[in-house]
């Protein structure tokens, strides 16, 4: 069925299409991940993430194409979980960028959407990985385009897109060994797919066998614990600027053909006049958050593109004297405040008994999204903070919360929990980001990771044969061994780990293990590697039955 233009009805109908396909297979393409480990994983992160765009989208549904691909990033940026969910994010944020004030889209524009959607993604990405989402993205992009040049319709457009993700999908092994060695195809690509199957069929006036399922809230998906902090823990010190200023401006037009608007440009302006710095904007308005001194001048940078339609400056200073002077009745905030991730109470009571601020529950099971990240930041009201993501699936959405954070936020790579805790150990209280953040960053690269945990299904990686069920001992992305018993493989993981130069064994065991099972492990380790001090904790985490340090 050709349709030769798109309005912000029929986006909303491709977009939550797509949306109810993801979710109807996010459990077989969680099952394409390389690691056969029981991990929430690729599909779970994007269907999350796409739950949250269309949550966003149809808070207030629009008859523009270009409002409603705009809200519907915004969605997806604050909502994405995992490197799957913050690349998917990032595709839709370069889409909508190209449609923005467009109240229909045509075929061409909408292959030029695909494209930008492609050149946002890479550019997000700091070392863009071939035969994964990106490539599919790329190569489906290029035939949109190339189809759209032939015919300008946006049906013939989207099936030319699908067609060449399908192809671009079954390439990826050829570019990933390492998929091509376990008999799959990229997961996030998969994924993708699922999504662009979606639109075309909406298009085609088609109905999909996907099942429409009740959206979850996000605090059905992640329980989270929320600290407010104290501001009556602040120093008076800290407070840079006065106030605190929020100006919302309604573009004009008239304005904007004597000074058309820049936003890169005009957030590099608005930095000259204090810190904490927030310019969002779409077609129709301009939000700036900034703490200054002289509320005036950020007004008036504002108002040349529009009149103004709110406008609040509250002076911080009088604030802090205010609180300071009640009762404290919330949790301490020290500076810069630590927010990690962990699963398990004995992990969250090893962090925190470092100092960490607060963990965010989540990791293997469940990676916290960009708003996690972001909710995290405001409750602790810290205007410094450090992240730990502790796993290398939870970088990227720890990255994007620390670009938007109305705070000034570091992150710490660490992609697991022993580098993790290795950081904390070289935390100092109000210490300063620029030599803080880069110590507890090297801290972290001193430990050696082991993680035992069960296979959820048949595989073979590296020539070993793996059962469903079986045990196995992990180090970074390799499984070192595997068998039925859960002491043998913590033993053979550990002498892998374990060298000349070891001083220290952490053993942290999980909600499957015993005690006296760990203190077994324990005398192993002691026995075999006499030299070697011992630690054992009780971690309480799911589905991994030690995770191990060795530094």
């Amino acid at each position: 069925m050709s349709v030769q233009t798109i309005q912000g009805e029929k986006l909303v109908q491709m977009i939550q299409g797509g949306a109810a396909n993801l979710s109807a297979q996010s459990k077989k393409i969680d099952a394409l991940n390389v690691f056969p480990v029981p991990d929430g994983d690729t599909g779970t992160n994007m269907n999350l993430t796409m739950t949250s765009g269309v949550k966003e989208m149809k808070a207030q549904e629009s008859s523009s194409a270009g409002v409603t691909a705009g809200r519907f990033a915004k969605g997806l940026l604050m909502g994405a979980r995992g490197n799957s969910g913050v690349i998917l994010s990032q595709l839709f944020r370069g889409f909508s960028k190209a449609l923005e004030g467009k109240e229909s889209v045509s075929g061409t524009e909408l292959a030029e959407a695909f494209q930008q959607g492609v050149e946002t993604a890479y550019k997000a990405v700091m070392k863009p990985v071939e035969g994964t989402i990106l490539t599919v993205a790329k190569d489906s992009a290029k035939a949109g385009w190339d189809a759209s040049v032939e015919e300008d319709d946006c049906t013939f457009v989207m099936k030319a897109v699908t067609k060449e993700a399908k192809a671009s999908l079954e390439r990826t092994p050829d570019l990933l060994p390492v998929l091509k060695e376990v008999g799959v195809v990229d997961s996030g690509g998969q994924g993708l797919l699922t999504i662009y199957e979606a639109f075309e069929a909406v298009l085609e006036g088609k109905e999909m066998s996907y099942r429409e399922e009740e959206e979850p809230s996000l605090e059905e998906l992640v329980k989270m614990e929320h600290h407010q902090s104290a501001q009556s823990h602040m120093n008076a010190e800290d407070i840079t600027f006065t106030y605190c200023t929020e100006v919302m401006v309604k573009f004009d037009a008239e304005k904007l053909s004597q000074k058309p608007f820049d936003e890169d440009n005009f957030r590099e302006k608005l930095s000259e006049y204090g810190d904490s710095l927030l310019v969002v904007s779409d077609e129709e308005l301009l939000k700036i958050h900034i703490h200054a001194d002289f509320p005036g001048e950020v007004i008036n940078e504002a108002q040349q593109f529009g009149s103004l339609v709110q406008i609040k400056a509250e002076n911080m200073r009088d604030q802090h004297e205010s609180i300071v002077n009640e009762p404290a009745k919330k949790k301490k905030v020290t500076e810069p405040a630590v927010i990690t991730v962990g699963m398990g109470s004995g992990i969250k009571a090893l962090f925190e008994g470092l100092g960490a601020y607060t963990v965010i529950e989540g990791g293997q099971t469940m990676n916290p999204s960009t708003e996690d990240f972001i909710r995290a930041i405001d409750d602790s009201g810290a205007s410094r903070v450090i992240l730990l993501p502790n796993n290398g699936n939870i970088i990227m959405a720890a990255e994007q919360a620390a670009e938007v954070a109305d705070a000034d936020v570091r992150v710490v790579k660490t992609k697991s929990v022993p580098q993790g805790l290795a950081a904390m150990l070289a935390y100092e209280e109000n210490g300063g980001l620029d030599e803080l953040a880069p110590a507890m960053e090297e801290a972290s690269t001193e430990v050696k990771t082991g993680e035992v945990t069960y296979a959820v299904r048949d595989t073979s990686i590296d020539g070993t044969a793996i059962k469903k069920g079986d045990y196995m001992g992990i180090s970074g992305k390799k499984i070192l061994n595997c068998g039925t018993d859960v002491a043998e493989v913590a033993q053979n993981l550990l002498q892998e780990l374990v060298d000349g130069e070891s001083e220290i064994v952490t053993l942290i065991y999980g909600e499957d293990r015993t005690a006296e099972e760990a203190d077994a492990l324990a005398s192993f380790v002691e026995e075999k590697f006499p030299e070697v001090e011992v630690e054992v904790h009780e971690g309480s985490q799911p589905l991994y039955s030690y995770i191990i340090s060795v530094e």
